[in-house]
């Protein structure tokens, strides 16, 4: 929302056995050495501001300073210790970039802003990179991005930040890109929202946040068109959220995006929710590709699909739930029109109404045409070891070989190539048990 927005003024692998040098290998980055480049500066905690010539050997020693001095084409690079937040209000442009790089891996920021109650705020300042940065237990985000379009944000830590990791609004062209963000106290691990259209949210780490993951809304009370459409969110682990609603991947109002590649597990409401409650319009001509979604027990519906939300595509995705009264997909009758799910591994259970009636496979296939090939499997036949969070495909699991390969994407979770093997894989691991050597 806009008032949240504009306001007053690893050892992740282990957990879920992702090889993340396969993830940022896929990613598209903008560098930090734009075509045109004014300067390089230095920040570093035994620097000195008015004495200062923001040089390697005689840097700065506050980010705010920074933040007032650069243009167009400048780099900041920081080097580690711990520092105050900053807000950035001077921009690059496409020719010429603005970059804030942390240097190292414990350039901490231990205190927020003094304009807004984030750690790291941009606003008003297009074509900016923010980069590296530990930014955690701010009062309200991490990192927050507001009217500031071509921004990119990208390996930042950001843990037990009182609302969000990281927050943008009406920023068109935003990249979220291979964060880690956690624990949120009130809110989500990542909002995008207030119109912005065409966002990439890819290769981030979200978990433990108190509601969404991942929280996408076009935010109509707030301004703009109330639609974000041409998102990617992709190659994204999102686990251990929602203990206080919210979905790991939640869309209201999202239109013409891909969702692919992304492996939700242990998330305590919905799986991927696309929907309308503060959005123009419903959540509309979606693609759902290649994901891996395993409900606990106490969860919603691996993907719920209402208000009028039409015209989704749901392929080529495992949809698990351990509950007996829910399942696979809840779709409700006015989000039916031009729905499309097929080349799914489920459990025996799907809704055409909104959860009134819960069927079969065979009974949802019959009723309404849908998912003539997909097949019901059990956790344990088709991951290598699902009780350990190990969710690659096991060498004889039949989500090998079985997707469509019309939709599937070129590469999976960790980079890996598609297809291996005769046809593509089902989720979003690619089973590499047939790589040919040397490939």
């Amino acid at each position: 929302m806009i008032n949240r927005v504009i306001g007053h003024s690893r050892s992740v692998a282990a957990t879920a056995h992702v090889t993340w040098k396969g993830v940022l290998a896929l990613t598209f980055a903008w560098g930090c050495l734009p075509a045109v480049r004014a300067a390089d500066y230095w920040v570093a905690t035994g620097g000195r501001d008015a004495t200062g010539w923001g040089s390697s050997t005689r840097p700065w020693a506050t980010l705010q300073y920074a933040a007032n001095q650069i243009r167009p084409g400048d780099t900041v690079h920081v080097r580690d210790g711990e520092y105050e937040g900053f807000d950035l209000r001077r921009g690059g442009t496409r020719e010429a970039l603005v970059c804030f790089k942390a240097e190292g891996k414990t350039v901490r920021i231990v205190r927020r802003n003094r304009k807004t109650p984030d750690g790291i705020n941009v606003e008003g300042a297009g074509y900016v990179i923010i980069e590296g940065f530990v930014v955690n237990e701010m009062p309200r985000a991490g990192v927050r991005g507001a009217l500031s379009p071509h921004l990119t944000i990208r390996l930042i830590h950001a843990d037990r930040n009182g609302s969000w990791g990281i927050l943008t609004g009406f920023c068109d062209d935003v990249m979220v890109v291979n964060n880690v963000v956690s624990n949120c106290v009130r809110e989500h691990g990542i909002y995008v929202g207030n119109s912005g259209d065409r966002p990439i949210i890819r290769g981030n780490v979200s978990k433990g946040n108190r509601s969404c993951g991942i929280h996408i809304n076009g935010d109509q009370s707030q301004g703009g068109d109330g639609i974000i459409s041409g998102a990617v969110v992709e190659n994204n682990l999102i686990y251990g959220n929602g203990r206080a609603g919210g979905s790991a991947i939640n869309c209201d109002g999202v239109q013409d995006s891909t969702i692919r590649n992304n492996l939700l597990y242990d998330n305590h409401k919905s799986g991927i929710s696309l929907y309308r409650e503060d959005g123009a319009a419903g959540s509309k001509s979606n693609r759902v590709i290649n994901n891996t979604i395993v409900m606990p027990r106490s969860a919603r519906w691996a993907v719920n699909i209402k208000d009028g939300s039409t015209g989704n595509v749901v392929r080529n995705n495992i949809l698990f739930h351990e509950d007996r009264s829910r399942g696979s997909i809840n779709i409700d009758a006015g989000s039916l029109p031009g729905f499309q799910s097929d080349f799914n591994i489920v459990v025996d259970r799907f809704s055409p109404d909104d959860g009134d009636q819960v069927m079969s496979l065979s009974r949802w296939q019959s009723t309404t045409g849908l998912d003539r090939h997909s097949i019901v499997a059990t956790p344990q036949r088709v991951f290598v070891s699902p009780d350990a969070s190990d969710f690659r495909l096991k060498d004889d699991s039949p989500a090998i070989d079985a997707a469509d390969p019309s939709v599937a994407p070129p590469h999976d979770l960790e980079g890996r190539p598609r297809p291996v093997g005769s046809r593509p894989d089902i989720g979003a691991f690619e089973n590499q048990s047939n790589l040919e050597p040397g490939r």
